[in-house]
């Protein structure tokens, strides 16, 4: 049986700390909303995203429980900070001061993880080193070899799994023992109930990045009832994507994991809180910034790039949460589906209609979906056969 073992507050405040990315990350959208300034936020966040993984596995298996644990961790969360300053002009003027922050954050993530794994560590911590090279090296040019370099960072580290799983099973073969350790500390042995706290936690802090973009796109806006409706509908539908997650999924999730041999949770991890959960953050961020261009324009025909943003945001969170229940096996998903789809046809409902009614609409998908979805749910239908069960006798 696993030793309980929780999130603390020093990673709590890591997460926030990395949030600030994703606000800044926001705000880079709702000033660029063409398909240049989509690819740099994704570049940028897809990069960000996987040292954040890094940090999550790391204290998961090196808890900052000792003093210089705790300042090394600190450390990283001021380069994180430098990364984060440096998000609006990471593709310009900005591009090396993002990429010497982005390395500091590798080298504390590899001299931390030492202390539980030692040399071993090189297998994951080199690829890491040469991902910043290449995004500090992307700072010194401008147009398509900047691009490259981003490109190639991103390369790197979908290219780093493989080669640390590989290496751990070709250890296997050659001596056993040796390699299960290596197996079941490097790539397993992670402690399922942090695992998934930990990233619900980043998840929630994330979705109350949605809730300012509803009180930075009001600004000084004076509070109608018009205003007051529209605040109303952005929470309505981020509090649908929240429930889609935390009542539906996180304690099923937790309990995947927890059956899940440990020398396997590695992949699982992968999957579901890496490739899975880069689309739900990215859909929670560019619906923020779908909603901070239109909170001042409800009653307005919306341009196509907040039309797009509004729908497209909550697609990308369905797209990316049904990845995440279809890695881990837990169901249904039909509604969530049918909401994507109905949630990107209502972009013609804010461009040819008013934002107000695009957010309607969003509205009533997302809840439908929820309510739909409730009365399928295993609770549900456990509560109807004890319902008849009493009823019959």
């Amino acid at each position: 049986m696993e030793t309980e073992h929780r999130v603390s507050t020093l990673e709590l405040f890591f997460d926030l700390v990395f949030v600030f990315t994703i606000t800044q990350l926001t705000v880079l959208l709702a000033d660029d909303l063409t398909p240049r300034g989509a690819g740099q936020v994704v570049l940028i966040f897809t990069v960000l995203f996987w040292m954040y993984g890094g940090y999550a596995h790391l204290t998961n298996q090196v808890p900052p429980d000792r003093t210089v644990r705790r300042v090394l961790l600190m450390l990283a969360m001021g380069a994180f900070m430098v990364c984060a300053l440096a998000v609006p002009t990471a593709f310009g003027a900005g591009g090396v001061a993002f990429g010497l922050g982005y390395l500091l954050v590798v080298l504390v993530h590899g001299a931390l993880f030492t202390q539980a794994h030692g040399r071993g560590v090189l297998w994951f911590a080199l690829p890491n080193v040469l991902c910043a090279l290449a995004v500090t090296a992307a700072g010194f040019f401008d147009g398509l070899p900047a691009w490259g370099l981003w490109l190639l960072a991103l390369l790197l580290q979908f290219v780093t799994p493989v080669v640390v799983q590989r290496v751990a099973a070709s250890g296997a073969a050659a001596e056993p023992e040796a390699a299960e350790q290596t197996v079941g500390d490097q790539l397993g042995g992670m402690n399922a109930a942090h695992l998934v706290e930990r990233h619900g936690l980043l998840l929630i802090i994330v979705f109350g990045e949605s809730v300012i973009a509803i009180g930075i796109g009001v600004g000084s806006l004076p509070l109608s009832a018009g205003i007051a409706g529209g605040a109303f509908l952005s929470l309505t539908i981020a509090s649908a994507m929240w429930w889609m997650y935390f009542v539906r999924d996180e304690g099923r999730a937790e309990g995947v994991f927890a059956q899940t041999p440990p020398e396997r949770r590695f992949k699982l991890a992968m999957a579901a809180y890496y490739y899975a959960f880069l689309p739900v953050l990215l859909g929670i961020a560019v619906f923020a910034a779908g909603v901070k261009k239109t909170i001042g324009h409800l009653g307005e025909h919306l341009h196509t790039g907040p039309a797009v943003a509004l729908a497209g945001g909550v697609a990308l969170y369905l797209a990316g949460n049904l990845l995440f229940r279809a890695v881990l096996g837990i169901g249904p998903s039909r509604y969530r589906a049918t909401a994507l789809v109905l949630a990107l046809a209502t972009v013609p409902v804010g461009t040819g209609w008013t934002g107000a009614g695009q957010l309607v609409a969003l509205a009533v998908v997302l809840v439908g979906a929820v309510v739909a979805e409730g009365g399928r749910s295993p609770a549900a239908r456990a509560r109807a056969t004890a319902a008849e069960s009493v009823t019959g006798s």
